[in-house]
């Protein structure tokens, strides 16, 4: 029955399966869980990624960062590539360090991981659970549910690849999906002895994978905006490498009431102004509606490692606490459809760094 269409009422989008192919060839995939709980201002973003699984190469293995409390940053390397496992067909992963098990790696229901493994992780669409150690930091233990309610299209259709139709093909990499553009998660995060608790909180995900890494990088994503419990943003675009050239491209994603606003480049005009660090600003229009999308922050940010051709290095700089406000219009009528503000958004940077504004050509 797997080879049936997802019936319309799933969120699951395309490219939700685990991409490695079993070849040698230089290979990464990473997975972002977030959950931001706005009841006290914070965020906990998830990240878990594999390098090079087939493992005995240079940069070979896995690795689990969060970055929690205030920009509060925690991270575990997991160098055992036979730990890891995923699901090639639907979203389902974990990676195991310490445990008393002796089977191959697979899903555990919660209670069987929470009393077996020591240390490690699993995710799927609709778990988020683990526990890491880091001697000089600390640690993080979670579990919590999660209930999608936009994957990246409109609501009862077919959901869509981030990056089009030509996301399967490797001429374009890395790839990128968001998995899941605004869900609502239940559950607790223990960060160093102090228990979050938390029920229907904004949550969300995304993916990337492949064999080449982009040059430089931008990220805007929000989905707990003032007075706005059923809005989410996403925006990013970044320098990539496509056959034997380099093009500079990004979108913007809206979902609202249903509906799915998406400003591509196949269907838009989409112009960006990103400071180093501090500033960004979007704008996009296509035949029907216009958007703009600012994001600032005073705060420093805080590194973050990311796969690079040199594995998992230090590559971009993150905060979960970004002011940002957005404003979408309908051309036809020039009304606003929606105008919100949020401080609990997450801003990115990432790649080789720039020294001036980085404007669209």
């Amino acid at each position: 029955m797997s080879s049936i269409p997802k019936s319309h009422n799933s969120t699951q989008t395309p490219h939700s399966g685990y991409h490695w192919d079993g070849s040698d060839r230089r290979f990464f995939e990473g997975w972002y869980y977030r959950v931001t709980l706005p009841d006290c201002g914070q965020t906990f973003a998830f990240m878990y990624s594999i390098e090079d699984p087939i493992g005995g190469k240079p940069y070979s293995g896995g690795a689990a960062q969060i970055l929690g409390p205030d920009d509060e940053y925690l991270w575990r390397t997991f160098p055992d590539v036979q730990g890891f496992w995923a699901n090639s067909s639907k979203l389902e992963l974990g990676h195991w360090g310490k445990t008393d098990l002796r089977t191959q790696p697979t899903l555990l229901l919660p209670n069987e991981f929470d009393s077996r493994i020591k240390e490690g992780y699993q995710a799927t669409a609709t778990l988020n659970q683990g526990i890491i150690h880091n001697p000089a930091t600390g640690y993080c233990r979670w579990e919590y549910e999660i209930k999608p309610v936009y994957g990246w299209g409109n609501k009862g259709e077919l959901q869509k690849s981030t990056a089009g139709l030509l996301s399967s093909l490797p001429i374009f990499e890395p790839g990128w999906q968001i998995l899941m553009a605004h869900g609502l998660a239940s559950g607790w995060i223990d960060w160093n002895g102090k228990r979050y608790e938390f029920t229907d909180a904004p949550a969300y995900g995304e993916k990337n994978w492949g064999g080449a890494f982009p040059k430089k990088w931008f990220w805007v994503n929000c989905n707990c905006f003032e007075g706005e419990p059923d809005l989410a943003l996403t925006a990013g675009g970044g320098r990539r490498g496509v056959l034997w050239w380099m093009e500079s491209v990004a979108m913007i994603g809206v979902h609202y009431q249903g509906k799915f606003y998406e400003f591509v480049p196949w269907n838009s005009q989409v112009s960006w102004q990103i400071q180093p660090w501090g500033g960004w600003r979007m704008q996009a229009t296509n035949s029907e509606y216009e958007v703009t999308v600012t994001g600032t922050t005073d705060l420093p940010g805080t590194p973050l490692r990311a796969p690079t051709e040199n594995g998992l290095m230090f590559a971009c700089k993150d905060t979960m606490q970004g002011e940002v406000r957005l404003e979408l219009r309908s051309r036809t009528s020039n009304q606003s459809i929606i105008t919100a503000y949020s401080s609990l958004c997450g801003l990115e940077t990432g790649g080789n760094p720039w020294d001036t504004t980085w404007y669209s050509s």
